[in-house]
């Protein structure tokens, strides 16, 4: 009888996964030339670059931070913005609630 498996040992699938893991956490991680340039930008830049041109300002209390992460996140789907952009504007728009 074999006692012997054709199995891939554990260890080498478990060892296997972790490197995946790291190659795609950092690859997450870095930020293109593009996205580190437009992440310096405040909140209020980003607006004024992004919304300003088919918004007019409106006043920051005019909505509750609930009703701020709904418009803004409807925004960041019609105007593809990206996660960063979209955190830093929405946090600009509630940073006066």
């Amino acid at each position: 009888m074999n006692t012997q498996s054709n199995h891939t040992p554990r260890y080498v699938i478990t060892a296997f996964s972790l490197a995946l893991i790291a190659v795609v956490l950092n690859a997450c991680s870095t930020l293109s030339s593009d996205e580190e340039a437009v992440a310096t930008q405040s909140g209020a830049e980003l607006w004024a670059n992004n919304c300003s041109s088919c918004h007019n300002y409106r006043d920051p209390g005019a909505y509750t931070d609930a009703q701020w992460d709904v418009a803004s996140m409807h925004m960041r789907i019609r105007a593809n913005l990206t996660g960063p952009d979209y955190r830093a504007i929405r946090d600009f728009l509630k940073s006066s609630n």
